[in-house]
């Protein structure tokens, strides 16, 4: 006798879907899938049967399809089915075979499921593939994550067999006459989940017959530790992340060092919420390691990158878009560079702009044209307005706390003969200032866009 009720109830419990609901069934023919078949057949499931032919085994793979064809044919089901040239994908995708037909069969099943309106896609893992996937992570190296397991819900992707063991399905099978097919390649230790199958996980039922029952205790465990670990993270989140005004995009976030230092435990919080921006444990080591003695260090990502400040530590998009330098004529009335509007303006009154760091008028007799604008350089220097000395332009930045990720969008405007004339937004050259002795004056502004 089928479980049915046992099946329908777990459904239910982990809200899989709902009566109504289109399933798609991913079935390869072997003993797990094609019990799902059954189930949901004689639960009066409305689903369609989705085969994969990776055709890496030939005949037996082709026998394989055909079952299937079978399977949905007797059951009065569409039947989906598709080869695959998995070799040449792992190839071209340098990656193994096993990857290769994990990414080739979930995104043909999203494309069938958008496609035909399913509701879900029905995998039947059991809860030895549960176990199996835990001991992988545990070797491969995992955080609270991967000792979670196989979740009965997962996005679209349901798995409604997960209150089976191995054990439990193959009684099952044997009682009901069902027919399946066995591949061949799940004999072979050469993968490492058959190997754990055949050769680790025996050597622990020894130690613990009831090793599935404790394993389902472990995994409702991990995912009560998990729930409450995220609950944390959204607490911290809200207590740690400052966005500045300037940045309600979410482009830039701060955090104030004193605050990380008070977290417990520091390195796996930072990591988690890191984590998300790409940052990895090593990157997270590195930080945490710097937090008292390196101010000014960068930390990268793929897309983001972390800057150890004074007091804070900003998070920032990266803009990988490098700013080209421009060039700028007499005749030129508007310019655009980066994220600014430049404007020029000629006029004879000897005009001195004091309110607004935003525009800067100069005496035009000292201009040579073509200008330039552009981003800073470790060799620039120029004459602060008022001050006679040379100043480096890295230590005015310091001088004037300007973030170090900030540095390279403050626009510079050159004169041709490579002074800095006007550093926009800040200060203008003392050599270039409007005097008793001026004549006519060439205003500039900026505008943001």
């Amino acid at each position: 006798m089928l479980p049915v009720k046992k099946f329908t109830d777990f459904i239910e419990q982990n809200n899989l879907f709902t009566p109504g609901s289109a399933l798609l069934a991913a079935v390869s023919g072997g003993m797990d899938s094609a019990l799902m078949v059954h189930l949901l057949k004689s639960s009066g499931y409305n689903f369609g049967i989705a085969h994969c032919n990776f055709q890496l085994r030939g005949h037996e793979a082709n026998a394989d399809q055909e079952f299937c064809r079978q399977l949905a044919h007797q059951n009065n089901v569409r039947f989906h089915t598709i080869n695959f040239d998995t070799l040449n994908y792992a190839a071209d995708k340098k990656i193994s075979i096993q990857m290769a037909a994990r990414e080739l069969r979930y995104q043909w099943f999203e494309q069938l499921k958008q496609q035909y309106n399913y509701s879900a896609i029905a995998l039947a893992h059991h809860q030895n593939d549960a176990i199996e996937t835990i001991l992988l992570n545990l070797v491969r190296g995992t955080g609270i994550a991967g000792l979670h397991g196989i979740l009965p819900k997962n996005g679209s992707l349901v798995r409604p067999l997960l209150f089976l063991s191995r054990e439990e399905i193959e009684e099952i099978i044997k009682e009901n006459g069902i027919i399946y097919v066995e591949d061949s390649s799940n004999a072979s230790v050469k993968y490492a989940r058959n190997k754990l199958r055949h050769e680790v996980v025996p050597k622990l039922r020894e130690l613990n017959p009831a090793l599935e029952s404790t394993f389902e205790k472990n995994l409702e465990h991990f995912r009560e530790m998990e729930t409450l670990l995220e609950l944390r993270l959204a607490e911290l989140k809200k207590e740690l992340f400052i966005v500045p005004d300037s940045y309600r995009d979410g482009d830039e976030i701060h955090l104030q060092t004193e605050a990380v230092k008070k977290l417990k435990p520091r390195r796996l919080l930072l990591f988690k919420l890191l984590q998300e921006y790409g940052f990895n444990e090593t990157t997270v080591d590195d930080l945490v390691a710097a937090l008292d003695k390196h101010p000014g260090k960068i930390f990268e990502a793929a897309y983001f990158t972390l800057i150890l400040d004074r007091d804070k530590l900003i998070l920032t998009k990266k803009n990988n878009k490098k700013q080209e330098e421009i060039s700028i004529t007499a005749a030129d009335d508007t310019i655009n560079y980066g994220n600014y509007k430049l404007t020029l303006l000629h006029d004879d009154t000897p005009l001195i702009i004091k309110d607004n760091p935003m525009a800067a008028s100069v005496d035009a007799a000292r201009l040579i044209y073509p200008l330039s604008m552009r981003a800073w350089r470790q060799s620039d220097n120029f004459y602060p307005l008022g001050m006679k000395t040379r100043k480096k332009l890295s230590d005015f930045f310091i001088s004037l706390k300007i973030p170090l990720h900030k540095k390279n969008e403050v626009p510079l405007l050159i004169n041709g003969n490579g002074e800095i004339i006007w550093i926009g937004g800040y200060r203008v050259d003392e050599r270039y200032k409007v005097t008793h002795n001026t004549k006519k004056v060439t205003i500039f502004e900026l505008y943001l866009i």
